[in-house]
């Protein structure tokens, strides 16, 4: 009873980030057109009053981002044409990122490069997790198994390490850029700042939750590996 206890509370704090997550940026979602522009509007807006007219605004189906090798600011379909409350805040929330390019704020810098750095690698790590049980019977060596099981769960666990740094970037983007430039330039209906600000945690969280199914994942090839 314990023991399903502790499963349910881990799957709790795993999912739960998420669900909330999309619970917010769902909410607000509607109406559809409570703001007269636009999200690709606005990005566009902002940008041009930062001076930053090379920044392009594009549509991707790859999740809401700023790419900093590209220099591009790249929102889904429903935030790049939408006009409702998440889509303008989603979209002030990537022009952060983009200002923080701009003025080559640190902890960005830091996260490009990990990601560059590890782009590709949990894939590798699912491979040497698939292929240490074989090589361990193939060789008969128990110890390079285990040895190659240990690579392949840290291969895995990047991606967790990745996600965690990045959440300092993300609450500067939402609540040091974003937030300022909505007020500063007005953008909010008065009732809706409030929202926006859960709107930014969301935005900001994202990665949260992207970190802890990371780690569900690692646990998910332990449990495979063990049956």
């Amino acid at each position: 009873m314990i023991y399903l206890f502790f499963i349910a509370l881990i799957l709790l704090l795993v999912f739960a980030p998420g669900i909330w997550v999309q619970r917010v940026l769902r909410k607000y979602s509607e109406p559809e057109d409570r703001y007269a522009g636009s999200g690709a509007n606005l990005a566009r807006h902002l940008l041009d009053r930062h001076g930053l007219q090379s920044v392009t605004v594009e549509v991707t189906e790859a999740g809401d981002h700023y790419d900093p090798i590209e220099k591009a600011v790249r929102l889904t379909p429903d935030k790049h044409d939408g006009r409702s409350l998440t889509a303008i805040t989603v979209a002030a929330h990537e022009v952060g990122h983009a200002v923080q390019d701009h003025l080559s704020y640190g902890p960005l810098k830091w996260r490009t490069r990990l990601v560059r750095a590890t782009r590709g690698i949990e894939k590798i790590g699912a491979a040497v997790l698939v292929v240490s049980p074989f090589l361990g019977i193939l060789t008969r060596v128990p110890a390079l198994s285990l040895l190659t099981f240990a690579a392949g769960l840290l291969t895995l666990g990047t991606a967790a390490v990745v996600h965690l740094v990045t959440l300092p970037t993300e609450f500067d983007a939402s609540f040091r850029r974003a937030l300022p430039m909505l007020d500063k330039h007005r953008i909010l209906k008065a009732p809706d700042r409030p929202h926006a600000r859960r709107l930014l945690t969301a935005a900001a969280l994202t990665y949260v939750s992207a970190s802890l199914m990371s780690l569900l994942n690692i646990a998910r090839w332990i449990a495979i590996l063990r049956r």
